[in-house]
C-alpha cells in the first residue's frame, strides 16, 4: 500500500496588538485607580487623605492624557478613530469605550480643574509667566463651589467604572483566544490596576520630596488589599476551571507546560507576587518597631509597578504568541521602532513630560475640595520637617524670633 504524505499549510497572522495597547491598558489602570484614590478627599471631604488626594491626582491627570495617545497610536492609521463615531456599533465594546473614554477624559479633567483653581488664584499675581498662565488657567476670581466639584467628581467615579468594565470586557469576549476568554479577567484588570496605583503613590510620596508617612501607611493597606483581592481572583480562576478541558486554564497550563518562556514568566511572576506581598504585610506590622524602615518603601512601589506593567504584557501581548492555527508558539522580537521599544520609552517619556509640567505650572500641592484664593495657605507636613529645622525653629524661638504661624 503506497502512502501519500499530505502537507498542510497554517498561515501565521501577524500580532493585532502591540506594546502600544501595554501601554494605553497600564496608563488608564493608573488612572482610574488613583482617580479613586483621590475621592474620599476631594469628593467626600475626608482632610486625613489630602496628602494622598494630592498625589493621586497628579498621577490621574498625567495618566488620563497620555493615555489615549497610547490608544490612537494602537489604532496603527490614528485618523481613523472618527470611524468609531461614524460608524457606532452598540455590540462592540471598543465602540462603546470609544463613547466612556472622551466623557471620563473631561470630567478627570474638570475634577483637577476645580481642586487646583484656588491655588491657581491665589498666584495669579505671581510675576512672569508663572502668573500668566495661573490667570489663564484660573479664569477669574470667583469661588469654587464645592457641590459642583462632588458632582464632577461623581460623575468621573462613574464613568471609570465604565473605563473598568469595558477595557476587560473588550479582551475577555475574544473567544479565539481561550486566555483571553474568562470572566475572571476584567476584575484582575482592576486587582492590579490598584496595586499599581498604589506603587505609584508610594514612589510619586518619595521623588516629590513629600514623604508623607500617613500616605505611605494608607497605600500600604490598600496594597495588602488590592494583592489578596488579586490572589482571591486568580483562585477562583484557577478552581472555576480546572475541569473544563477547553477553556482558559486548560490553556494556561499547557502554554507552562511546553514553552520554556511561558514557564519563565510564571515563576517570575509568582516570585514578585510573593515578595509584594510579604513585604506589604511586613512592612504594616513592623512599622512602629522600624520606622526606618518605610524610607526604602518607594522600592516596594517598584515592584508593584512592576508586577502591574508586567501583567498586562503577558496578557495582551504573550497571548498572541500562542499559535491559533498550527500547534507551537510564535516567536516575537520586540523591534526598535515606534510599534516596539521606542513606542514604550516614548510613551514614558510623554507621561513624564506631562507630569513635570504640571508641577512647573500648577500648585497641585495644595489642591483642595474646592474654596477661594484666601482659602490656600502652604501645607507644612509634620512628618517632612527633619530635625535640622526643628532644632533650628526650637532656637529661633528661644533667641525671640517672630512667629508666623
Amino acid at each position: 500500500m503506497n502512502s501519500v504524505a499530505i502537507e498542510l499549510l497554517a498561515p501565521r497572522y501577524p500580532i493585532a496588538w502591540y506594546p502600544w495597547a501595554v501601554q494605553y491598558f497600564f496608563l488608564i489602570a493608573l488612572s482610574y485607580a488613583t482617580l479613586w484614590l483621590a475621592a474620599p478627599a476631594l469628593i467626600f471631604g475626608k482632610k486625613d487623605w489630602l496628602p494622598t488626594a494630592r498625589l493621586a491626582l497628579l498621577a490621574c491627570l498625567s495618566a488620563t492624557l497620555v493615555a489615549p495617545v497610547a490608544l490612537l497610536a494602537d489604532l496603527h492609521q490614528p485618523l481613523r478613530f472618527w470611524h468609531f463615531y461614524a460608524y457606532a456599533n452598540t455590540h462592540s465594546w471598543m465602540s462603546v469605550g470609544s463613547v466612556i473614554l472622551p466623557l471620563y477624559l473631561f470630567s478627570v479633567m474638570g475634577l483637577a480643574w476645580m481642586a487646583w483653581r484656588p491655588a491657581l488664584q491665589a498666584n495669579r499675581e505671581a510675576p512672569g509667566f508663572l502668573g500668566f498662565v495661573s490667570r489663564w488657567i484660573s479664569l477669574g476670581t470667583s469661588p469654587t463651589p464645592k457641590p459642583l466639584m462632588v458632582v464632577t467628581g461623581l460623575v468621573a467615579l462613574l464613568f471609570s467604572t465604565g473605563i473598568m468594565l469595558y477595557t476587560g470586557a473588550e479582551v475577555a469576549i475574544v473567544k479565539a483566544r481561550p486566555l483571553w476568554n474568562t470572566y475572571w479577567l476584567p476584575p484582575m484588570f482592576v486587582a492590579t490596576g490598584f496595586i499599581t496605583a498604589t506603587g505609584l503613590m508610594l514612589l510619586l510620596n518619595r521623588v516629590t520630596g513629600m514623604k508623607n508617612q500617613p500616605v505611605n501607611s494608607q497605600m500600604l493597606k490598600i496594597m495588602l488589599v488590592a494583592t489578596l483581592a488579586a490572589a482571591a481572583i486568580a483562585a477562583a480562576w484557577v478552581l472555576g476551571g480546572i475541569n473544563d478541558p477547553q477553556g482558559s486554564v486548560a490553556a494556561a497550563i499547557e502554554s507552562i507546560r511546553y514553552s520554556d518562556s511561558w514557564r519563565a514568566t510564571a515563576i517570575w511572576g509568582s516570585i514578585t507576587a510573593v515578595i509584594l506581598f510579604v513585604g506589604t504585610l511586613y512592612l504594616l506590622v513592623s512599622k512602629a518597631k522600624r520606622p526606618a524602615l518605610h524610607s526604602w518603601v518607594w522600592l516596594l512601589g517598584l515592584v508593584a509597578i512592576h508586577l502591574g506593567w508586567m501583567f498586562r504584557w503577558v496578557v495582551l501581548m504573550d497571548v498572541q504568541h500562542v499559535a491559533r492555527n498550527s500547534a507551537g508558539f510564535h516567536h516575537y522580537g520586540i523591534p526598535a521602532g515606534s510599534s516596539g521599544l521606542l513606542g514604550i520609552v516614548g510613551t514614558f517619556g510623554l507621561w513624564m513630560a506631562v507630569m513635570l509640567l504640571i508641577d512647573l505650572f500648577v500648585p497641585w500641592r495644595e489642591a483642595r475640595q474646592g474654596g477661594v484664593a484666601t482659602d490656600v495657605s502652604p501645607v507644612i507636613d509634620a512628618d517632612t520637617v527633619d530635625t535640622e529645622t526643628r532644632a533650628k525653629q526650637d532656637t529661633n524661638a528661644a533667641e525671640g524670633a517672630p512667629s508666623h504661624g
